[in-house]
């Protein structure tokens, strides 16, 4: 049986995958599993812009009721804000409907424990297990025990001082581009920037429930380059639909990763003493030249499978302080407990103040590898790790890379792919070494 949570909760294109009915049991499961001590659990519900989000937070606050729970209702709200509000309004889970940078047809569902914390797995298995058992309506809730839904309004403003009290600096002389990408942050970045003193010029801040990330975001750069040159703009702020995540562009239309991002943060967290052990977190897709940089100037990294919840896992045993994946899902441990983009966003911007250096500059901070990516569509992906001849030229090349370059190869998660990176100082020589590692997988596993 497939597992019903994917890396970063149930996701589906709505109404047809992700349907009012698998909403309802999601709700329903949550309460149950949320409310084993204590009386009407309070869950609390926030969602971005999508137009099937009203439908399935509906459905999703009919389940919490009827297991006899609160749902809390907060309306358009940030997928880090839900994290943050989560604990600070005492609540016993939190939800966010999104499916983050993906299209406005698909929807997604994941939760955060009252700590704040995305669930660990076997807490999802749980609560997957509860979706699978019919309901018995015989024994469930009835009467004055059925929960009850309340609006919750005007939360955000305990999120928005939040994230102004990180800033170290005002933001005054600076002009921004932030593309909202049309999504959950399309009031709350614009008024934090421009709380903080900067000039702020909105782009893809009027979502109609269809143009989610259409053009736009962090996924979408091209939009925000054009602006930043059109209008002057010291730099420009991409966020993706659930504002979890954020990549920059500099004063010259050109794009910062990341990767760009964490070292310049990164940099200035050292310099303020406040980078736990020089170390910074990063994952296996990351580029070399991060790893060089941070070593140059002093610092040390870690590196972490893909996916932003083993970057907070590895933070988290040793209370780093800053991680994140090259995607730009950025999570500064000591202000947040997930990636969160309006953060990130005025922590680089705090950066660029306090050096008085153009956005640029601190980007060649660090020298971008080239980076070659394959996909090779085999006839089966299982036990390629035990293939001999598959791991003797995956370590030939490796040993020729050395310290200037990386080999990464993996199975999809969902299609029979085996992917492979390659990473290194010579864009013709990675072509070679992608492809003879290529030929290899397609022979051993055809």
């Amino acid at each position: 049986m497939s597992r019903l949570f994917g890396t970063d909760g149930v996701r589906g294109e709505a109404n047809v995958e992700l349907t009012p009915e698998l909403a309802f049991k999601l709700g329903y499961a949550a309460a149950s599993y949320f409310g084993r001590k204590v009386s009407f659990p309070k869950i609390i519900i926030g969602r971005d812009t999508r137009r099937s989000g009203t439908m399935l937070c509906a459905a999703l606050a009919a389940g919490v009721c009827s297991a006899g729970g609160n749902a809390h209702l907060l309306g358009i709200m940030p997928t880090p804000a839900i994290s943050f509000l989560t604990s600070e309004v005492r609540a016993n889970a939190g939800v966010v409907v999104s499916a983050s940078h993906n299209p406005f047809e698909d929807n997604g569902i994941k939760f955060f424990s009252n700590t704040g914390y995305k669930l660990p797995d076997a807490v999802e298995d749980e609560i997957a297990d509860i979706v699978r058992t019919p309901i018995n309506y015989g024994s469930a809730p009835s009467g004055s025990y059925v929960g009850d839904i309340v609006h919750d309004d005007g939360l955000e403003e305990r999120y928005i001082k939040h994230i102004l009290k990180t800033a170290y600096t005002k933001l005054n002389g600076l002009k921004v581009v932030m593309d909202c990408s049309n999504g959950a942050n399309s009031e709350i970045a614009p008024a934090i920037l421009r709380n903080l003193g900067a000039e702020v010029i909105t782009i893809f801040n009027q979502p109609t429930g269809l143009n989610i990330n259409n053009g736009c975001g962090s996924t979408h750069l091209e939009a925000l380059q054009k602006k930043v040159v059109e209008t002057g703009a010291n730099v420009g702020i991409a966020n993706d639909g659930d504002a979890d995540r954020c990549l920059a562009v500099d004063e010259n239309g050109d794009a910062l990763d990341g990767d760009q991002i964490m070292l310049i943060c990164a940099l200035e967290l050292m310099k303020r003493k406040r980078l736990k052990d020089n170390m910074l977190v990063t994952t296996v897709m990351s580029n070399v030249g991060l790893h060089k940089a941070i070593k140059e100037h002093g610092g040390q990294t870690v590196k972490t499978a893909v996916g932003d919840r083993y970057v907070l896992e590895e933070m988290l045993k040793k209370e780093y302080s800053l991680g994140g994946e090259q995607s730009g899902h950025i999570i500064f441990l000591e202000y947040a407990k997930t990636g969160d983009g309006i953060l990130t966003a005025v922590q680089l911007l705090c950066a660029m103040v306090k050096n008085n250096r153009p956005l640029s500059e601190m980007g060649a901070f660090m020298t971008k590898y080239p980076q070659i990516l394959l996909n090779v569509r085999v006839a089966s992906k299982e036990c390629w790790e035990k293939k001999e001849a598959i791991q003797e030229i995956i370590k030939k090349y490796k040993e020729e890379l050395g310290d200037d370059g990386q080999i990464l190869v993996r199975a999809s998660g969902t299609e029979p792919l085996i992917r492979i990176m390659a990473e290194g100082p010579i864009q013709g020589r990675l072509e070679e070494i992608a492809s003879a590692i290529g030929d290899v997988v397609t022979k051993e596993l055809s």
